[in-house]
């Protein structure tokens, strides 16, 4: 078997996947449930409230891209970097997962330099909110400053909640994405 089920009752195949079988409900819904650093932190914090966090870093025209920058994950799951790193075939399947996904939500191929540097705003962030400074140099954040809000946890289902309403926000504000025969 090398499909998945997802909470709508799709299967996603991993060796022949479909572009039917993605759904934004579904990729709310994974995010909501998979929480940030392998689950290294003090309180419950989604990849859902990250991606959307994420996309109030960029200016309007980068919005959609960076709510929807990690929802490959909703697939493929969060695999901590050092770890993935360590992992050419995943990363591969990744690779072709993520871009069907882009394909089918007309995203860039590849991360814009504005959502990259949003990423690693909220990354610093996430890491001085959540206690994850120990003092030990990131060099992946060297000259990030973290964002002045604070970030505090919200539950799983608060988080599908504000993914969804950013998603059908910036679609109602004339995003356009490619999704035949579904209805986003």
């Amino acid at each position: 078997m090398s499909w998945l089920t997802t909470i709508s009752g799709k299967h996603f195949n991993y060796q022949n996947p479909d572009p039917g079988s993605i759904c934004i409900r579904d990729i709310a819904r994974a995010l909501s449930h998979e929480c940030r650093f392998a689950g290294h932190v003090p309180a419950f914090y989604s990849v859902a409230q990250h991606s959307v966090f994420v996309s109030h870093l960029v200016p309007q025209e980068f919005a959609m891209e960076a709510l929807m920058h990690d929802a490959v994950e909703a697939y493929c799951k969060d695999i901590p970097a050092p770890l993935k790193r360590l992992l050419p075939d995943y990363q591969a399947i990744e690779h072709r997962i993520d871009q069907l996904i882009r394909g089918l939500f007309k995203l860039p191929a590849e991360h814009s330099k504005e959502v990259k540097h949003a990423d690693l705003v909220a990354l610093a962030t996430e890491r001085r909110d959540f206690g994850l400074d120990d003092g030990t140099a990131w060099p992946i954040l060297e000259g990030i400053t973290p964002d002045k809000e604070l970030i505090l946890s919200w539950p799983a289902y608060d988080a599908y909640n504000a993914f969804i309403d950013r998603f059908y926000e910036l679609k109602n504000a004339g995003y356009q994405a490619s999704v035949e025969g579904q209805k986003l």
